[in-house]
């Protein structure tokens, strides 16, 4: 039984395979109808009176007897497969059959079409029609039209656009019946047991320039900003103006850009705050995923956000502090997918893991938590980047339910047993 919900998520997520396989099947049409002129056509009408199997006779009437008799009449000759080819009848009432004819031009539809008329009447005439028919040409085929080119464009487009789309969306379920990625939150919180604990739209900055932009003037809007103060609260690192040592590392994937700026834009928000912030871009496994970052970050030391500011730095292997002055540390720490060394990035209080929708495994983030538990450091939980559309879970763990404890025994009073 198709799972219609599961079969729409499916065709959003690969939204540009179904969309390019029906532009493929779109321009396909297109260019056949192009390859393939329009072809002019002649329609003749002959009357059979009295005649009460006209479904018989729409059969007969293009039959190889008949268009054998019509070849002697065409000019120029057009063989027996071209006519059944273009040549169609069909019954307009009880008593009329309608035969149309296709040619190349106006002259040659209408020479096809009034032949094969002709013939047929003539055949119904014959001892070979076996039972006395009197069949009349009652129209004959005087003006040939064509499709106009317009109408057979959306014909044939929309007949190649349809069937291509069905064979993406085919190719669609099977890529989605393979893939091992984790789409929706529930299955990435399940995949190391820790809870998805907020999910916003992440920048994909491609340069330095880009990166100094998000930094300046990162804004999450209301919706997106509560969720990122949710976040902060359920780690205890809202509070912490006055005091100082709070720190969050933010881990995230070499083959996962997207939710390495996580880490900056929860620097910018918490900055917004008032809270003495700094970033801090911690040793990378992977010098390319980051190295735009670096870059902006060495050019900006210092940003203003909100009713507080942003101090920048970039770590390396021999710088494992955190600023002094700020209260709150954020480390962006991008790790290798196929061997993740948590023990290498710089140690914090609290540490979470950044995934996007639709890039990891649960293997990798596995290996992850693997990594981190090594290292005597625990994840306290998932923040997406950019959530599936379609996902409406939650990625919360279900509370482990309390074993149902046996009533105690009570005393019955005022009972009166008889003797």
């Amino acid at each position: 039984m198709l799972d219609t919900r599961r079969f729409l998520q499916t065709l959003r997520r690969h939204k540009k395979i179904v969309g390019c396989a029906v532009l493929i099947g779109l321009v396909g049409g297109s260019v056949y109808t192009m390859i393939r002129p329009p072809l002019y056509s002649g329609k003749a009408l002959v009357e059979l009176p009295g005649e009460q199997y006209i479904a018989t006779q729409v059969v007969v009437a293009i039959s190889d007897s008949v268009l054998t008799g019509a070849m002697a009449n065409i000019n120029p000759p057009v063989p027996l497969a071209t006519l059944r080819r273009e040549v169609s009848a069909t019954s307009v009432t009880t008593e009329i059959v309608q035969i149309t004819g296709e040619g190349n031009t106006a002259a040659q539809a209408e020479n096809i079409t009034n032949a094969v008329a002709n013939s047929y009447v003539s055949f119904l005439d014959s001892p070979t029609a076996g039972a006395k028919i009197v069949g009349q040409v009652l129209d004959a085929a005087s003006t040939a039209a064509r499709t106009p080119l317009s109408t057979r464009l959306l014909l044939y487009g929309g007949l190649g656009a349809l069937l291509c789309g069905l064979i993406g969306s085919i190719i669609a379920l099977s890529i989605d019946r393979t893939d091992r990625k984790l789409w929706e939150r529930d299955a990435m919180a399940e995949a190391i047991g820790v809870p998805v604990l907020a999910s916003v739209p992440v920048a994909h900055p491609s340069g330095a320039a880009g990166w100094r932009k998000l930094l300046e003037g990162y804004d999450p809007g209301v919706v997106h900003g509560w969720t990122l103060r949710k976040a902060l609260h359920h780690l205890d690192l809202i509070d912490v103006r006055g005091g100082r040592g709070a720190s969050l590392t933010v881990l995230s994937l070499s083959s996962d850009p997207g939710a390495v700026a996580l880490g900056p834009q929860l620097a910018v928000f918490a900055a917004s705050l008032g809270i003495p912030t700094a970033l801090v871009i911690g040793p990378r496994q992977d010098t390319n995923t980051t190295a735009t970052l670096c870059a902006a970050c060495t050019a900006t030391p210092v940003v203003s956000s909100g009713s507080g500011q942003l101090q920048i730095t970039v770590g390396n292997d021999e710088d494992d502090e955190a600023p002094r002055a700020a209260a709150l540390t954020i480390v962006v720490a991008v790790l290798d997918d196929q061997a993740s060394q948590v023990s290498q990035v710089m140690r914090t209080t609290v540490t979470v893991l950044g995934v996007s929708a639709g890039v990891a495994t649960a293997e990798q983030l596995a290996r992850v938590a693997v990594s981190a538990a090594s290292d005597g450091r625990d994840i306290a939980g998932i923040i997406v980047a950019d959530p599936d559309s379609a996902d409406h879970t939650t990625g919360r763990l279900p509370e482990q339910a309390r074993p149902a404890q046996r009533p105690l025994p009570t005393r019955r009073t005022g009972t009166v047993t008889r003797r």
